[in-house]
């Protein structure tokens, strides 16, 4: 109720440059640096050459395709940094139109929707789990309603942030289980906020297939660039 009021009582501010008017500006995002093609065919990294091995078949099993909108850089950062960490709960319209934009160039990339879920307390703490407002935004703009279970995470990972790819892949491997029915080899599309070696939802995917999933295919706003 404390965040309706404030959201009526002041100023739209843009979440990259904290402009008034917006919650992100046109002239911010104009600024966020899209990826461009060629991209890796399976994990969407940018490539040099179309068909170009990026070495992301070796840690990428059960997670059948990842796509990002943008680069982790400039206002973008900013605003998903504001998003996830200060509260900034309105931004999920404007974050979860760039996820759109891709799903506009891609077409449909699965019959349920889900997210990458926190660790209940990591989530007492946040007030929310980022991901799951922008899967449910997503959900409802496409038309998607129908959440016939979701992830939990089984044990407190430690954060992801400082770790190389193999311990990346190590800390949160079978930290992941579907709560839920059988997904009975519908394609899931997996929504995060940013990916970096993807460890994460590989994990959340092997969940999602050992439950039954067919294709899952991952979709962040930004990627960090190694």
């Amino acid at each position: 109720m404390l965040e309706r009021l404030l959201d009526l009582l002041l100023p739209v501010r843009c979440g990259g440059c904290g402009q008034f008017g917006a919650l992100y500006c046109e002239r911010c995002r104009q600024r966020t640096r899209r990826l461009r093609e060629p991209l890796c065919r399976r994990c969407g990294a940018e490539v040099e050459f179309a068909k170009a091995r990026c070495g992301c078949r070796d840690r990428l099993h059960a997670l059948g395709r990842l796509r990002s909108v943008a680069r982790y850089e400039g206002p973008l950062e900013k605003a998903i940094q504001r998003f996830k960490y200060e509260g900034r709960r309105p931004l999920v319209k404007p974050l979860a139109s760039l996820l759109l934009d891709r799903l506009a160039v891609d077409g449909p990339s699965g019959e349920l929707v889900t997210w990458v879920p926190l660790h209940p307390r990591r989530q007492r703490e946040r007030g929310y789990n980022q991901s799951e407002l922008l899967a449910r935004e997503v959900a409802s703009r496409i038309g998607f309603s129908n959440f016939p279970g979701h992830l939990v995470r089984t044990r407190d990972t430690r954060a992801q942030v400082g770790l190389d790819r193999r311990r990346r892949l190590v800390n949160v491997a079978g930290a992941f289980a579907w709560k839920g029915a059988d997904l009975q080899r519908r394609s899931v599309l997996l929504i995060d906020d940013v990916a970096t070696t993807g460890a994460t939802l590989e994990a959340c995917a092997a969940a999602l297939r050992a439950a039954g999933a067919g294709v899952v295919t991952g979709l962040t706003i930004a990627r960090v660039q190694l």
